[in-house]
Parts: structure tokens; C-alpha cells; sequence
């Protein structure tokens, strides 16, 4: 049974880094496009960055590029997000999600929440101003 397993997190001042990963166990890693999601206080769920973990494709939301980075470890069966500049807006739950593309799978990874069918438990990120 595949699993996701979030790690890091926490909380740091406006402009700070921060990392989040998150380990996919019971299957084969590169058969996935996982990725992180994130959910506000009285907001709904929005797609943050995702990555086609067989190609290494990336999607970014547009208020993140160049502030995070998305990244995969085969070896480790673990993608990693990497917050740098952290504003305020960026407090929420993240969630990691895993989404089955199959093998050798090279499209482009999906940015909505409705294709993914693993979650994770979730994890605070808090950035204060």
C-alpha cells in the first residue's frame, strides 16, 4: 500500500528558508508525480509545486517561482521542497500528494488536486511577519 511520509516544516520569521520532503513507500517512485499542495485557514486547498518524478518536470503556482524549488530522489523515493523568502501568505498546512502516471511516463505533472490519490498527513509551515 503506497504511503507518504511529510517531514520538516515548522515556523520562521517573513524571509526566511524553510524545507519540507516527503518519502513514498509500497511502490516504485519513478511511477509517480508527486508534489505539495497547501491549505490556508479558511481557504481552499491550492496547488504549490509538483514534479513528474520519472522525467523530473516541474510546475510551479506562479507566486511561488523563484522563491521555492522542487526536487526528487530516486534513490530515496523522496521529493523535497525548499522555501526560501517566506512571506506571511505563505502560512499554511502543506500536503504532499502522489498522483500514479504509470512506468516511463514523461508528461508534463498535473496541477490539480482532484488527479492526486495519495496524501499526506500534512505539516505547519507558519512565517511570521
Amino acid at each position: 500500500q503506497v504511503q507518504l511520509v511529510e517531514s520538516g516544516g515548522g515556523s520562521v520569521q517573513a524571509g526566511g528558508s524553510l524545507s519540507v520532503s516527503c518519502a513514498l513507500t509500497g511502490d516504485i517512485f519513478t511511477r509517480y508525480t508527486m508534489g505539495w499542495f497547501r491549505q490556508a485557514p479558511g481557504k481552499e486547498r491550492e496547488f504549490v509545486a509538483v514534479i513528474n518524478c520519472n522525467a523530473g518536470y516541474t510546475e510551479y503556482k506562479d507566486s511561488v517561482k523563484g522563491r521555492f524549488t522542487i526536487s526528487r530522489d530516486a534513490a530515496k523515493s523522496a521529493v523535497y521542497l525548499e522555501m526560501t523568502s517566506l512571506k506571511p501568505e505563505d502560512t499554511a498546512v502543506y500536503y504532499c500528494a502522489a498522483q500514479y502516471i504509470g512506468p516511463r511516463n514523461y508528461a508534463r505533472p498535473g496541477i490539480h488536486d482532484s488527479v492526486y490519490e495519495k496524501w499526506g498527513q500534512g505539516t505547519q509551515i507558519t512565517v511570521s511577519s
